[in-house]
């Protein structure tokens, strides 16, 4: 009856390792998710355990020769969940480092702290102590882990940021461009009309010139000519000089 026994341990121990390998793959899948932005932090009591958690709690219960209950089976993480939800816990901390999250829980009743540790809208480990000082060292180094989980995290948001707004940039430019070739063009074209006038006045001016000076030699024709007139008809009459 032994070997059944740890044939199925083996087993049940195998699922585990293969469902924590495909656990890690939907992490650094959930990794490539935009960081939430202000005021989209979800509640903890809409926070729900892991995929992961989920699985391996399955394939626990389904062992009926492990010894244990499916309340046992399903851990921390349920346990946590269930007290959230009945609002029996104190919240003592909450850190949020891009959608990661570290948070510090108390039960007053059996003066037992929890200590979560949670990514996006799913808790990934959930540590119970009587201990306060372990607790709090416990909460410090997921909010460490949190830290250095959502670096890259927060780098790609930065960037993200910064190719939009160079976008943004480029538009302005690209249009400013645009206006100013079209202002551009409308000078061009003013000046070429303006060219043109120019030069049409100019000649204008030039055969005008030319006009005034054949009119002048011809006024002076004239007048010499009524000056002639004028002394011939005077001819004769007293005062002539």
């Amino acid at each position: 009856m032994k070997h059944p026994l740890f044939i199925r341990r083996a087993m049940l121990l195998a699922a585990s390792f293969t469902l924590l390998h495909n656990g890690g793959l939907a992490l650094a899948a959930q990794g490539e998710e935009a960081a939430p932005i202000v005021g989209t932090r979800p509640a903890l009591n809409t926070l729900t355990p892991q995929p992961v958690a989920d699985a391996l709690r399955e394939a626990a219960s389904a062992s009926s020769s492990s010894g244990t209950t499916t309340a046992e089976a399903q851990g921390n993480v349920a346990e946590l969940m269930q007290m959230i939800q009945d609002a029996r816990l104190s919240e003592l901390r909450t850190t949020y480092n891009g959608s990661y999250g570290a948070s510090l829980f108390f039960y007053p009743r059996e003066m037992t702290y929890y200590v979560a540790l949670f990514h996006d809208k799913h808790f990934w480990r959930v540590i119970k102590s009587a201990d306060a000082g372990r607790a709090e060292a416990i909460y410090a180094g997921f909010v460490q882990q949190t830290a250095q989980l959502s670096e890259i995290e927060i780098q790609r948001t930065q960037l993200q940021a910064q190719k939009a707004y160079i976008q943004d940039v480029i538009a302005l430019s690209e249009d400013r461009a645009k206006r100013l070739q079209a202002d551009l063009d409308v000078a061009r074209t003013q000046q070429a009309k303006v060219n043109d006038y120019q030069r049409q006045t100019q000649n204008e001016a030039a055969a005008l010139r030319e006009e005034k000076e054949r009119a002048q030699a011809q006024l002076r024709q004239v007048q010499g000519q009524v000056m002639q007139l004028q002394r011939q008809t005077e001819m004769g009459l007293p005062g002539q000089r």
